[in-house]
């Protein structure tokens, strides 16, 4: 089993950096949720554009609001999962050891 204290460095988001991420792209998601409701009920109802606006309006409203929050939580659950956090200082390791298993090989045929 891994031990703990190899991950004591790790340094994790702040829950308001976390908040700040959840906020930015909920921002630019519900843009998109607003836009898409907009153009489907433009285009598939006989609504006013009044109408239309605020039901986009309200639509984007509660879904801002929701995913906010699960993306928030999701977004703490997974600052505290260190799994894969590393992946490529591991992959980096690997490769210097494959780099001098060769190496060895070398020299061991040049001083053979």
């Amino acid at each position: 089993m891994i031990s703990e204290n190899k991950y004591q460095h790790i340094d994790k988001d702040s829950p308001t950096r976390s908040l700040f991420k959840a906020i930015s792209w909920r921002l630019i998601a519900s843009g998109a949720t607003f836009i898409i409701t907009y153009i489907i009920f433009r285009q598939f109802t006989e609504k006013s554009i009044s109408e239309v606006l605020e039901t986009a309006t309200w639509i984007t409203s509660i879904e801002m609001v929701a995913k906010l929050i699960l993306y928030y939580l999701h977004e703490r659950l997974w600052t505290n999962i260190v799994w894969g956090k590393y992946w490529r200082r591991q992959q980096a390791r690997r490769r210097v050891r494959r780099i001098n298993k060769i190496r060895k090989k070398k020299n061991e045929r040049v001083s053979a």
